[in-house]
């Protein structure tokens, strides 16, 4: 009896291609059609692991409209393999609506295990990980002081995510609204080259960033109350 065709969710190196796992190397390779956030960055990981197989724009600008079409293939017996530039897809990347409908539709998911960027972060901050809370990015502008107000009685451990143009002031508002002296640990480049955790009360970090300029993606942990 031949195997239900389905949705594999592969993730991908955050930063180190050793990361990349030989289950998802082979899930790529036999997979039907691969779908892309940025298929100039996904296309530098498969020509590296010499990947050939078909590649599709999926990202959050287009994925309200391909979705449909995306699960009519699945339906129609063809195995499809979701990346993001950089992690597990759904985590701060598009792969939720997708999930959502093959599981509407009765079409099987599977998630590999493998690279994302906050677990590493948690585990290095030396803050409690026997419970977090993840929160992603925060608004960028509506609702965000609400979701800070809102933070401030969390107990859990906090984890957020952070470009380098918005550090400082993120740090600066979690001080704000937690306490200056709230400790914390940010992480960048997890598992490149020049990967660093920086760890404090919320001012410190405030301080040692302010003084010297954030660059690469950052991963901010911030103790619960």
């Amino acid at each position: 009896m031949r195997e239900q065709s389905k949705l594999y969710l592969v993730p991908t190196p955050v930063g180190n291609l050793e990361d990349m796992t030989s289950r998802a190397i082979r899930i790529l390779k036999e997979a039907g059609v691969i779908l892309a956030e940025d298929t100039r960055t996904t296309g530098f990981l498969l020509k590296h692991f010499d990947i050939k197989n078909k590649m599709f724009s999926h990202h959050k600008f287009n994925e309200h409209q391909t979705v449909e079409g995306i699960v009519s293939r699945i339906k129609t017996g063809e195995n499809v393999a979701l990346v993001s530039d950089a992690g597990t897809p759904g985590i701060s990347d598009p792969g939720f609506l997708l999930v959502r409908e093959c599981v509407g539709q009765g079409v099987e998911v599977e998630c590999l295990p493998g690279a994302t960027a906050f677990v590493p972060a948690l585990v290095d901050s030396g803050l409690p990980t026997d419970r977090f809370v993840f929160e992603g990015f925060l608004p960028q502008k509506k609702g965000r002081q609400t979701r800070l107000k809102e933070l401030a009685g969390e107990t859990r451990t906090m984890i957020f995510y952070e470009s380098p143009f918005r550090l400082v002031k993120t740090l600066t508002q979690l001080a704000e609204h937690l306490g200056t002296d709230r400790k914390a640990s940010v992480s960048r480049e997890i598992s490149k080259l020049h990967e660093q955790t920086v760890r404090g009360t919320l001012n410190e970090l405030v301080s040692y960033f302010t003084q010297n300029e954030p660059r690469g993606e950052f991963v901010i942990v911030v103790a619960g109350k």
